[in-house]
């Protein structure tokens, strides 16, 4: 048994390279999407399409692209065939919002593509997909009122509370001149747009 997770996106908003951030997980005959797009949809048949904000500038897209399959974009919880996620609260701006523990047996992967401060209930998580707007400082919205975490403050926390897997999931424009530029993370991967990574159960 696998827990397979394929990314439908990268990019952060308005990316000019990547289509928006999104996930698709399936486990078993069960497979639930988080966050996307236009650009970046889950392919055939899902059971829950979940959000980590349900205010974010691409919400009305959302709504009509989850109606089309008969769902609702939702900030929420989902529990069925062995797979447990659970929405957990991320500093990230004004009102609440969320990334997702994915559990199924033991193990725990992390969806968490925007947040300013790493969020404690992802240590140890076998697979974490991160935070990735700034690349070397983190990127404060106007008033005080949060922001997203660079990637390299991402690595260095992720590192030291035990994540095994690192990917970066959440690429902004800083990140992609040091793409550009060569740069590679001290600890985690440049995430990669349809690519699937699977952690398996033992």
């Amino acid at each position: 048994m696998r827990i397979r997770c394929s990314l439908l996106g990268v990019g952060a908003m308005n990316s000019p390279r990547f289509a928006p951030a999104g996930l698709l997980v399936r486990f078993a005959r069960r497979a639930v999407a988080f966050d996307g797009g236009p650009a970046a949809l889950p392919p055939g048949r899902i059971d829950a399409w979940l959000v980590c904000d349900e205010r974010s500038e691409l919400r009305t897209s959302l709504r009509t692209l989850a109606a089309e399959r008969g769902l609702r974009p939702v900030m929420a919880d989902f529990t069925a065939g062995g797979l447990n996620v659970r929405a957990e609260p991320v500093v990230h701006t004004s009102h609440d919002t969320c990334g997702y523990a994915i559990r199924a047996g033991d193990r725990l992967v992390v969806w968490a593509p925007e947040f300013l401060e790493f969020p404690a209930w992802a240590a140890g998580a076998d697979l974490m997909f991160a935070e990735a707007a700034g690349w070397n400082r983190p990127i404060r919205f106007r008033g005080g009122v949060g922001g997203h975490a660079s990637v390299l403050s991402v690595a260095q926390d992720a590192a030291a509370a035990g994540v095994r897997r690192l990917v970066f999931a959440h690429i902004g424009r800083p990140s992609i001149r040091a793409i550009d530029a060569g740069a590679q993370p001290p600890f985690g991967k440049w995430g990669v747009e349809g690519r699937t990574y699977a952690v398996g159960l033992p």
